[in-house]
């Protein structure tokens, strides 16, 4: 195995750290609890996968973490243009897919990568996918990862919103998964300023999402609220399984499918040319799926 920097051991038990009171938050706002499953990797390494199911409030949820190292394979060498051969990568990844349809899903992503030709680098985001006008949380969750991102870096916000409106774009469908967030890749693995902006994402998660989580959990909601929430999560599913360079990665090194597809949401529906019924939340809804301005 190819030796690691003290950066890289630092964020690993950051993102353990994390995972842990991550985990320990949303519990209690649920009466379910998160089961553990650690894994390892035949080729090289392992991770823990928390897994929640059937809550009142969050009706699937995963925290991952994980360490994978080993030999780049053909296909890595094709999707990271390197001539590497050996590489490591530590990471955190959540996604929340709640039972109320009036509160959004939630995806984060904090990885940083090590290559054997010194090469390193750092990539993740959040992005939110609501299934409701709630147009003050939408305020709220951007207000916040502008003011995460340009405490650490002046002005990175913007260009990591872009950077997400983008990538989260479902291109044969011509509109976004969610209202977008922030993302970022292939950041310099020796800038400190990278370390310090994938440190201060993961803290920001709660500070965002619980809010947001706490204020709808007890509205009520009906069946035409829970079909659009499945329609949304069809899109969910059709963008992770086409587009989602993490699915894609984790498939092309071997990885575990069980913690690279617990991202997908317990159920979704693919209905034949679904269209909402006019001048309804739905309807209003799907203009949000575009990229646009939040906070000023």
């Amino acid at each position: 195995m190819m030796k690691l920097s003290v950066q890289f051991a630092l964020l690993e038990r950051k993102l353990e750290d994390l995972q842990s009171l991550i985990t320990r938050e949303l519990e209690k706002l649920d009466t379910a609890r998160f089961r553990e499953d650690i894994w390892k990797r035949k080729e090289g390494g392992g991770g823990r996968t928390r897994i929640i199911e059937n809550g009142k409030t969050f009706e699937k949820g995963g925290v991952s973490t994980s360490v994978i190292y080993g030999k780049v394979t053909e296909a890595l060498k094709d999707q990271l243009k390197t001539s590497a051969k050996e590489f490591a990568v530590c990471g955190l990844s959540l996604v929340i897919h709640p039972l109320s349809p009036k509160i959004p899903t939630i995806h984060m992503n904090i990885r940083y990568f090590e290559q054997d030709d010194n090469h390193s680098w750092f990539g993740g985001g959040i992005d939110l996918t609501p299934y409701y006008p709630h147009i003050e949380d939408f305020m709220h969750f951007h207000f916040m990862l502008k003011k995460t991102c340009n405490e650490v870096i002046a002005d990175s916000y913007i260009k990591f919103k872009a950077w997400c409106d983008e990538y989260f774009f479902i291109k044969h469908r011509g509109e976004m998964r969610g209202i977008g967030g922030v993302f970022f890749d292939y950041l310099d693995g020796h800038d400190r300023k990278h370390f310090q902006l994938a440190e201060a994402l993961g803290d920001s998660f709660l500070d965002i999402y619980l809010p947001i989580v706490k204020l709808r959990m007890d509205e009520e909601w009906n069946k035409e609220d829970k079909e659009f929430q499945l329609v949304r999560r069809g899109r969910y599913v059709e963008f992770n399984l086409i587009y989602d360079r993490g699915t894609i990665f984790g498939l092309k090194s071997d990885g575990r499918a069980e913690s690279i597809l617990m991202s997908l949401p317990p159920h979704a529906s693919f209905l034949y040319d679904w269209k909402p019924a006019k001048n309804s939340p739905y309807e209003k809804m799907l203009k949000y799926y575009q990229p646009q301005e939040w906070v000023k």
